[in-house]
């Protein structure tokens, strides 16, 4: 069999085998996006429906109406953008002093701040929400935003092995020129890690927007709370009335930003991935 033959024949199967990965991770969201459209009674129907016998978008109206979703969205997006804008700048310097800088015991601090993500969070959950309520944060969006605001330990991480393949002679020459660590960083390192940058703060907003387990434990009104905690509401109150396309019509909503933020910056991933692959 010929080389040709045999790369092709390594193509398809190569192919199929993502065809039939890809088939497993979309069907999901076509089935919770054809649930949204269809009556109580297509939802239980046997054999299953995919496609509505009558479509009907009546639900994606009604969620407005059955909670505060609207509050829901823009506290999850104040969270969100706010964190990631902040703590991807603050990330970005720790990586550079990390990778570029030379003070005592760099070494030595960097690897204490990564053992600390080897401290499971219920050990910590604690003592957290006794701090915050003796500040007076609790039901505020405080707890989820002031941390995240100094960093993110797996992006400062990321960051830094990224930063090892830039030449230290470019940090040289630009201290001989008469510039500031400050301007080598915003003016040579920042534009060069970009594409890492981009990719790792995509990520983190995703985690963020998708993030149960902090606002439950801080927001109790429901203004105060994250969409997230709206969905779950939603849950709690019509899974019992068996009203599942309403579930689904506004997990849907929950997820569509998510859905167009992948879309849009996928390729800024990629791109990250295989670079930070890359040394020298």
């Amino acid at each position: 069999m010929s080389e040709k033959k045999k790369n092709r024949i390594t193509n398809i199967f190569v192919f199929a085998l993502l065809t039939i990965g890809a088939v497993f991770m979309v069907a999901p969201l076509l089935w919770m996006f054809s649930t949204s459209l269809k009556s109580k009674e297509d939802v239980f129907a046997l054999p299953p429906v995919w496609i509505p016998h009558t479509i009907s978008f009546s639900k994606y109206a009604e969620i407005w109406n059955m909670g505060p979703l609207l509050s829901g969205i823009g506290n999850s997006l104040i969270v969100a953008i706010t964190v990631t804008v902040i703590g991807t700048f603050t990330s970005s310097l720790a990586a550079f002093a990390f990778s570029k800088l030379h003070f005592a015991g760099k070494n030595k601090i960097f690897i204490t701040l990564f053992a600390s993500v080897m401290i499971p969070y219920p050990v910590v959950m604690i003592p957290q929400f006794i701090m915050f309520s003796k500040i007076g944060w609790i039901d505020s969006l405080l707890p989820l935003i002031v941390p995240g605001l100094f960093g993110n330990l797996f992006m400062i991480f990321f960051l830094r092995q990224f930063l090892t393949s830039i030449p230290n002679s470019i940090i040289e020459a630009a201290k001989i020129d008469g510039c500031s660590y400050f301007q080598i960083f915003y003016k040579i390192i920042f534009p060069l890690i970009k594409p890492a940058v981009a990719a790792q703060l995509i990520l983190w907003f995703m985690g963020i927007w998708n993030d149960y387990l902090g606002p439950i434990l801080y927001l109790n009104s429901p203004e105060k709370q994250t969409l997230q905690l709206v969905i779950a509401n939603f849950n709690a109150s019509y899974a019992i009335q068996s009203d599942y396309p309403l579930i689904m019509a506004a997990s849907m909503v929950a997820l569509l930003p998510m859905l167009i933020v992948f879309i849009i910056f996928q390729k800024q991933i990629i791109e990250s991935i295989a670079i930070s692959g890359v040394k020298g």
